[in-house]
């Protein structure tokens, strides 16, 4: 199947190499990831002994700051691929507006998840992927095949959110035993709450795009 064109889509992604690029050519990586990573302690109690550093992201912009930043070219690399194959399918969709809105309230909410169940955690998160989750649950709604049925009163649409959101998060917590303790250990609730995101806010997207048309 072709890939449809996708603007938005490519300007994320040569957004995001742009500033991999820079920062890695400067050796500015790591400086970049403490001042503008997302620390799930800030959001909350907060972090004085990184406060006093002084040039830090405002916390509550870090979900979006640290959605630009990468730690490496398997980091960059692998989510720019997911992103470049479901989000333009998802921005011929939804259109380029709404799909940017999804993607950073996947953003906000791979942030929030993080902070729901790591919220004492003084580990920066960086990476596009909580952001690209949401694209991916879209993705995945969008264009899963398979008809599901009703359960009872519950709508056939209600039930497969579920069972992608119950799926997708028995993908993560697999990940999650099998990266315990490694240095690449992967932000998975960042992961869980992005693609619940998706999933919860594609349809009222679509509906508003084409009650809008």
């Amino acid at each position: 199947m072709a890939l449809p064109g996708g603007k938005l889509t490519n300007g994320l992604i040569f957004i995001n190499v742009l500033i991999f690029l820079g920062l890695w050519i400067s050796g500015l990586e790591q400086d970049a990831i403490i001042r503008g990573g997302m620390f799930p302690i800030r959001l909350g109690a907060g972090f004085p002994e990184l406060e006093a550093m002084g040039g830090l992201v405002p916390a509550w912009l870090t979900p979006i700051s640290s959605a630009f930043l990468h730690s490496g070219l398997m980091h960059i690399g692998f989510n720019m691929v997911m992103l470049l194959f479901c989000g333009r399918f998802v921005e011929q969709a939804l259109g380029p507006g709404l799909m940017a809105f999804l993607y950073f309230a996947g953003a906000y909410g791979a942030a929030l998840a993080e902070f729901l169940f790591n919220g004492s955690s003084t580990i920066p998160i960086v990476g596009a992927s909580g952001a690209i989750s949401a694209i991916l649950g879209a993705y995945a709604l969008l264009f899963a095949r398979n008809q599901v049925k009703p359960v009872g009163p519950i709508p056939g649409h209600i039930v497969r959110i579920v069972w992608l959101s119950l799926a997708w998060i028995g993908i993560q917590l697999m990940i999650g035993i099998a990266t315990q303790g490694s240095l690449t250990a992967i932000a998975i609730y960042a992961h869980i709450g992005g693609f619940v995101t998706g999933l919860l806010m594609t349809r009222p997207l679509l509906e508003w795009r084409f009650r809008s048309a």
